[in-house]
């Protein structure tokens, strides 16, 4: 068969070197001048590794993705154990005495809550609260999927199972900064499978994700896919029982695209019913800032969440605390990750706007934090977290279309489970089963 694939990103790039592999003629078309999708990198001139353009890491039960690079004989992925905390501002009428590392003058502090000793040490909560949390936890790690997840939201789940102090202290803010004004209609699925996938190792590639993928478009030219970069596919179309895309004609077609745009791509040819279901999806926009500095916001801490509700960013990453600073030409990486709504005033600022709107909130953390050299690079993606909301449950699509031979592979399939590379491998691997 003669398939095109719509999206360079890792999904795209996986089924392509399946579907080749398996003698068919296949095409990718990427609308980008890259490969790689979410998961692409870019690389300072004085940079020995390229660096994603929003922040990733793989878990050590990555199974799908760790058994993929196996297979095509990748093997520059390894694995540590950083330092993942919360960032609280405290009163200072409490009595908290806690070494945070921070050096800043206001009162904003980071707690470990990686393991049962951290969350037993947190200060917060009461021992009761922290064994209440600490029980549901460990039940949710353990349960399987069940359909109660999808019949009751985060925040109902977590307010009844934990407690309204501890949803209060340990997810409200999270929640509200990763969805925004859909936080309270986030299913319990999410949360479930939130902690039912963590794992305390944490892994990278050497070289940067982008080498990953600079290996995949190589192992896909080895087995015959041809590649098209800087085309954006705006429309199918049909021709008796073939597609027609750029002029040309396939007789499959696989979409990685998000579901809003494939509504609009499929217009030609999709029902009416089925386009609307595809309109329904709901997305949060991911708005990532990414500071090369001469110093550290964080002495130790990898991944930090922001528990505070003035700060005006979802989550830091001090990549260099993962990743040796060597990399990157001696210097400190730091990740400032947003997830907004397409109405956010954020998504229509500059570079040099974001920078010094955050800068006040950095400079809380860490006075010492920033000088004159300090640089900077805004990255923006209007479609990289699905709304899993009910409406959700009844409008997510299916591998299969109202159209004969036309496939869906895209994030959204990820659910319940956050979208990262392992889930971009296991969708395409499931879609190209479906193709003989």
């Amino acid at each position: 068969m003669n398939i095109a694939i719509l999206g360079g990103g890792i999904t795209g790039l996986t089924a392509g070197y399946y579907l080749s592999k398996k003698g068919h003629k296949v095409t990718v078309f990427e609308k980008e001048n890259h490969l790689g999708g979410l998961a692409s990198g870019f690389k300072n001139d004085a940079w020995d590794w390229s660096l994603e353009r929003s922040y990733h890491h793989l878990f050590s039960n990555d199974k799908d993705v760790l058994d993929f690079a196996k297979e095509i004989g990748f093997n520059d992925i390894f694995f540590q154990s950083p330092k993942t905390v919360s960032l609280y501002d405290v009163n200072p009428a409490s009595s908290l005495n806690y070494r945070s590392g921070l050096r800043g003058t206001s009162n904003y502090r980071i707690f470990p809550l990686d393991t049962p000793q951290d969350l037993l040490r947190f200060p917060l909560l009461s021992i009761g609260q922290k064994l209440r949390a600490g029980l549901v936890i460990a039940a949710l790690k353990l349960s399987p999927f069940l359909s109660v997840y999808e019949k009751q939201t985060s925040e109902v789940f977590l307010k009844k199972s934990m407690g309204e102090d501890v949803w209060k202290i340990l997810w409200q803010e999270l929640f509200r900064k990763k969805f925004g004004k859909y936080a309270g209609k986030i299913l319990s699925a999410f949360i479930w499978a939130r902690i039912k996938k963590r794992t305390k190792k944490l892994g990278y590639i050497k070289g940067g994700f982008q080498a990953f993928v600079d290996f995949l478009e190589g192992k896909n030219k080895q087995v015959g896919t041809t590649l098209v970069k800087n085309i954006e596919i705006k429309s199918v179309l049909k021709n008796k029982n073939r597609y027609v895309i750029d002029n040309l004609e396939f007789d499959a077609v696989i979409s990685t695209l998000s579901s809003p745009v494939l509504a609009e791509v499929g217009k030609g040819i999709f029902p009416d019913d089925y386009l609307k279901s595809l309109q329904k999806i709901e997305y949060c926009a991911a708005l990532t800032l990414i500071i090369e500095t001469e110093n550290k916001l964080f002495d130790s801490a990898y991944w930090v969440n922001v528990a505070i509700k003035e700060a005006p960013f979802m989550g830091i990453v001090q990549h260099t605390n993962l990743i040796d600073k060597k990399h990157y030409n001696d210097k400190h990486i730091l990740y400032i990750g947003n997830y907004v709504d397409w109405e956010s005033p954020l998504l229509k600022m500059s570079d040099y706007e974001i920078f010094n709107y955050y800068t006040p909130y950095l400079k809380r953390i860490n006075s010492k934090f920033l000088n004159h050299k300090s640089k900077y690079f805004l990255f923006k993606d209007m479609y990289a977290q699905p709304i899993f909301d009910k409406e959700f449950l009844m409008n997510k699509p299916n591998f299969l279309t109202p159209q004969a031979n036309f496939y869906v592979a895209n994030l959204e399939m990820t659910y319940p489970y956050d979208r990262g590379v392992n889930y971009a491998v296991a969708v395409a691997k499931k879609v190209v089963t479906l193709i003989k």
